[in-house]
């Protein structure tokens, strides 16, 4: 490992995502201790907090896979597809029991930092949701578990594991993955230019042109709406597990513009996957 001023450089993670991950990792697996119930349904969903675990270790071990720089095909993207091969890996594997998947949680998490760090996989390699850069691929491992170790936290009635320092270090997926998981209905003919600010930091504009939607690390020079947002809100809000009527009404959502109206169309934009 290259070091400066002997200081370790991660060569193929940004500052804390290693970290991050592990640590999440860790926390999703102490949820899972001796007297988490395994039958309990995940608030919302179809999952029991067993399959949800099992997702997750499946889901760990296929990005550790990824990062190794071997492909593994698992859906076409979109989110019928993804949701089909969730599916089908989950019929597949039969393990359920709380210990054993947290500890595959937590290797597997373990084994994707490493091979991140040591550039095992130079090149875009082919996630679920499409090519991703090895530092994206990162930032979607630590989302993708932050996703699922709030819905396992809400089951279990335990405190979540969502902050605004991991907030920050999911930007790298979210921004990769919004125009993949696009909502082509809700975008037609659409012309628009927001800035999304969170608050503490981070901010990024997204823009649709007669209904194509890209996004770029800086906002546009003259937006049409500006919103203002709450980390963990953003996530929650970004992976479908909340609404945006509790945080409007909490001030944890603020808007302005020349049309703060397109505010409330934002979420509806994508589909998450």
């Amino acid at each position: 490992m290259d070091s400066v001023a002997g200081q370790d450089i991660r060569r193929g993670l940004p500052e804390g995502l290693g970290a991050a991950i592990r640590e999440t990792a860790e926390d999703i697996a102490a949820l899972l201790g001796p007297d988490a119930d395994m039958e309990l349904r995940i608030p919302g969903a179809e999952w029991s907090v067993g399959e949800a675990a099992a997702h997750l270790a499946v889901a760990n071990e296929l990005m550790a896979e990824l990062a190794a720089g071997h492909a593994r095909p698992y859906g076409d993207g979109t989110p019928q597809s993804l949701a089909e091969a969730n599916e089908r890996s989950l019929a597949e594997f039969g393990e359920r029991a709380a210990e054993p998947l947290a500890a595959m949680i937590v290797r597997y998490a373990d084994a994707c930092v490493k091979a991140l760090e040591e550039g095992a996989a130079e090149d875009p390699v082919v996630t679920p949701l499409g090519p991703m850069s090895p530092q994206e691929l990162g930032s979607y491992l630590l989302t993708h578990m932050l996703g699922h170790g709030y819905d396992l936290a809400r089951a279990l009635g335990r405190a979540h594991m969502i902050d605004r320092a991991r907030v920050g270090l999911t930007l790298p997926f979210m921004l990769t993955a919004m125009p993949r998981v696009t909502d082509p209905l809700r975008t037609a003919g659409m012309n628009a230019r927001y800035d999304i600010r969170l608050w503490g930091g981070g901010r990024f504009g997204v823009t649709l042109a007669d209904g194509v939607l890209s996004v770029d690390r800086q906002p546009p020079a003259r937006p049409d709406c500006t919103i203002h947002i709450e980390p963990v809100t953003f996530l929650l809000m970004g992976l479908g597990r909340q609404g945006q009527a509790g945080p409007i009404a909490r001030g944890r959502i603020l808007v302005w513009g020349r049309r703060p109206w397109l505010a409330p169309r934002f979420p509806g934009l994508f589909t998450a996957p």
